[in-house]
């Protein structure tokens, strides 16, 4: 049996990995899954194909005899919310997330609005491999797709009834939000006039050819959104992905704030709205060491996962804690829900501001300084994976400490790299951290000659 899932929903290139044929047998696949009669909600963000995909989806569903409600455009964050209530059965959503342009994607949601897990995606894939799809008689289809418009207003009530919106709406903040021409630029700006920010936008019109930049708000895709945030002097700025679950914030100094340092503050803030929560944070073996230096010291445990969002989410959600978050600028705040969630951190950090009265350049100031460089190898025909994660090992983790979790992770005492193999895209993704510069430059370099020879 094949593979349709991957870290985070099932991805490809539109029409020739992700194609309508793949679309419409996954929908009889999830209709046959979820079952008959029972309620779905379905969204998209702006990318390409995403009306016909969510179209394919749709008709297998229908065909299963889910009766399907459609949410429009709408962030990732936005339709799990609405899934959970609204007290619908289960979600899909239309999206890539981060991943380049060319790229679409599909997500199944439980009933909670969090991503099915694995156990219950291993079933679907078996139904559509196996094509074991429930089609039910003329008499029992359900004709229509209903509207469902509830979508982004009630999301944006259920991220503003966990601030302190009067103190946020006295600071008048000015605030840059880059909704990386999708559908973050139609929640956040709702969010932060709601809490009186006085608001810029940069690509925030809605374009399936994401002309300013790729989807991944990274330290490179995001130098001109930085440079208009310093220019305009504003007191946040905020990045999001193609499906606005991750933030990544630019402070008032204009400097771009990795996701790691962003969700340790958050953290933190978390901890102080909710000292009665177990004071546990989840992130994943991919994160900085500055998040267990700096939460130590409020006694705050930190539980090293697996990359992806589900798998920390899945666990937040049955042992419980403050948060949990990735170093790419997802954030889960379990008040709200235990999904990544762009405009919930948004709010939080505005928050944070209003309370501690600081810029966002002292609280990030705050934390310890580690230099991060993030890298990636071609995957490549031929790739023996284990082998390479073995090449690591053998030639960086002699006498040091390490972890095998997610790929193969090296600890120093000043400096540790992690080597996996993507589960979005054909890639090796590399990653060093260390104090010094230098260091962690020379570092990548080697272990990218090291995985390319």
């Amino acid at each position: 049996m094949g593979k349709l899932f991957g870290t985070d929903g099932v991805r490809g290139i539109v029409n020739q990995e992700l194609t309508v044929e793949l679309a419409l047998n996954l929908g009889r696949a999830i209709g046959t899954f979820f079952g008959e009669g029972r309620t779905i909600l379905i969204g998209r963000d702006a990318r390409a194909g995403g009306d016909m995909l969510m179209r394919a989806v749709e008709s297998g569903m229908l065909s299963a005899g889910v009766r399907v409600f459609e949410g429009g455009f709408a962030p990732t964050p936005a339709l799990q919310y609405a899934v959970r209530q609204l007290g619908y059965d289960g979600g899909v959503i239309i999206t890539a997330s981060h991943n380049p342009r060319e790229h679409n994607g599909v997500k199944v949601l439980d009933s909670d609005g969090v991503e099915v897990p694995r156990e219950k995606e291993d079933v679907i894939e078996e139904i559509y491999f196996s094509k074991r799809y429930n089609t039910v008689p003329w008499n029992r289809l359900v004709n229509d797709v209903k509207r469902e418009d509830r979508v982004i207003d009630t999301y944006v009530k259920g991220v503003l009834s966990h601030v302190d919106v009067e103190k946020i709406r006295k600071m008048s903040y000015k605030v840059l939000i880059d909704g990386a021409n999708s559908v973050g630029s139609i929640s956040s700006p709702l969010v932060a006039r709601e809490l009186n920010c006085r608001i810029f936008t940069v690509n925030a019109n809605l374009d399936p050819t994401f002309p300013a930049r790729n989807p991944e708000p990274t330290l490179e895709t995001l130098q001109e959104t930085a440079s208009i945030a310093s220019s305009l002097k504003v007191d946040l700025g905020v990045a999001h992905d193609g499906d606005a679950d991750r933030a990544i914030f630019v402070d008032s100094e204009g400097r771009i704030q990795w996701g790691d340092r962003s969700g340790t503050l958050l953290s933190y803030w978390a901890w102080r709205k909710n000292p009665s929560l177990p004071r546990r944070v989840y992130t994943a073996v991919s994160s900085s060491s500055l998040v267990q230096e700096f939460l130590s010291q409020f006694g705050i445990e930190v539980v090293w996962t697996k990359v992806g969002s589900v798998d920390i989410a899945r666990r937040l959600s049955s042992e419980k804690g403050l948060a949990g978050f990735e170093e790419n600028g997802g954030f889960i705040y379990p008040p709200h829900q235990v999904v990544r969630d762009g405009a919930m951190s948004l709010a939080l950090m505005l928050e944070m501001m209003a309370e501690e009265r600081v810029s966002s350049a002292e609280l990030f100031d705050g934390l310890p300084k580690y230099y991060l460089v993030k890298t990636k190898v071609e995957l490549k025909a031929g790739m023996d994976i284990p082998r390479i994660y073995s090449r690591v090992e053998e030639e960086f983790g002699k006498e040091r400490q390490v972890v095998k979790i997610d790929g193969v992770k090296i600890i120093d005492r000043d400096f540790w790299l992690l080597v996996r193999k993507s589960g979005t895209e054909p890639i090796i993704r590399v990653m060093v951290e260390a104090k010094d510069k230098e260091v962690a430059l020379k570092l990548a370099d080697d272990v990218k000659r090291l995985i390319s020879g």
